[in-house]
């Protein structure tokens, strides 16, 4: 009997043991570091080094974009060039990071003491904001500056928004702001005039293309250039939405990436099935085209149909006098009424 209950208090001790090391998601482990890997946002690099160069520091920077583009990770970014400080001594504000500094590492694993992130999606009342102003007002511990990363900035309540305006004109000098969202119309007008306004692009399919390539190679894998076309496509511009998709696809093929398997994982029809339905459109035969011949025995979702058809229209018809943005809308309303 006491035997039994050695090996029972020993067996998690060996499971622990033989346990492989937890997995990181692509998009946390290949978080840009530097500027130079933040890809799609050359605008907003060029802007922020000749700022950081001539020592045009703004007091406050908006970042907005749609998800997955880059925001909190430009925000952290930011922060590390204001208190960049190199391991020998001494620097000042700059982009150009050539080495980890003190404070780097730190900074980019959002535990420095200098550095406050907030989520204003759950931080969103005036008493978050006054705790925030009265601890404003002190020297920062170690770095240069004392910086605030508000994500989601737009949920802030307006009482919240009124109490920030005054330090956000006039903070002391040791402070900086970075906000982030992805809906700046909420984000009032008297707040995005104290700002320096960054708008971040969505990534062009080739570019999105082109990194997945080079993480597929950094994680040892294989992957057609079919199928990184794929997920490029349907991540939207959105980075962290293309490495999802792609852990997906890795663990889905063990290790081999084909765009026969992205398809069935992402619910893509074939696209030359889809160019047969457009031929037969612009032929004129409506029967043939209202017919689900075409579709026939593919996992395409509705919503993944619509956006199908429309890019290749708007590829091969750009003269067309139905704007490919009007053809997605008609073709969504039409999808989504459909069963699934």
């Amino acid at each position: 009997m006491a035997k039994a209950k050695d090996q029972q208090a020993d067996a998690p001790k060996h499971a622990a043991a033989g346990a492989s090391p937890a997995h990181a998601a692509l998009a946390r482990k290949y978080r840009p570091t530097t500027f130079a890997g933040l890809i799609g946002q050359e605008a907003t690099v060029r802007t922020l080094r000749n700022a950081f160069a001539t020592g045009r520091i703004a007091q406050a920077y908006m970042l907005t974009g749609v998800r997955g583009v880059g925001k909190t990770t430009t925000a952290r970014l930011i922060a590390r060039a204001l208190n960049y400080e190199p391991s020998s001594g001494g620097g000042a504000p700059t982009l150009e990071m050539t080495e980890e500094g003190v404070h780097c590492r730190a900074i980019l694993e959002s535990r420095h003491l200098d550095v406050v992130e907030m989520d204003a999606a759950s931080h969103t009342g005036i008493e978050n904001i006054r705790d925030l102003i009265d601890s404003a007002h002190y020297k920062p511990n170690t770095a240069r500056y004392k910086v605030y990363i508000i994500d989601e900035v737009h949920m802030l309540s307006k009482p919240a928004f009124a109490g920030l305006l005054k330090t956000l004109e006039e903070p002391p000098e040791h402070v900086k702001f970075i906000f982030a969202t992805t809906e700046v119309r909420k984000v009032p007008v008297t707040v995005l005039s104290r700002c320096q306004r960054f708008d971040l692009k969505r990534i062009e399919v080739d570019e999105l293309s082109g990194h997945l390539t080079g993480i597929i190679a950094k994680e040892g894998a294989e992957a057609d250039a079919a199928a990184l076309m794929l997920i490029a496509r349907a991540a939207e511009g959105s980075v962290r939405d293309a490495l999802s998709i792609l852990d997906r696809a890795i663990a889905f093929g063990s290790g081999k990436v084909e765009a026969q398997a992205v398809r069935g994982l992402l619910g893509l029809a074939d696209r030359v099935r889809i160019f047969d339905l457009l031929e037969t459109i612009f032929t004129g035969n409506a029967g043939k085209a209202l017919r689900p011949a075409h579709l026939q025995n593919s996992a395409e979702t509705p919503r993944a149909g619509a956006r199908n058809r429309c890019s290749i229209w708007a590829r091969t018809s750009p003269g067309s006098p139905v704007p490919a943005a009007r053809c997605m809308k008609l073709l969504t309303l039409r999808s989504s009424s459909d069963p699934a």
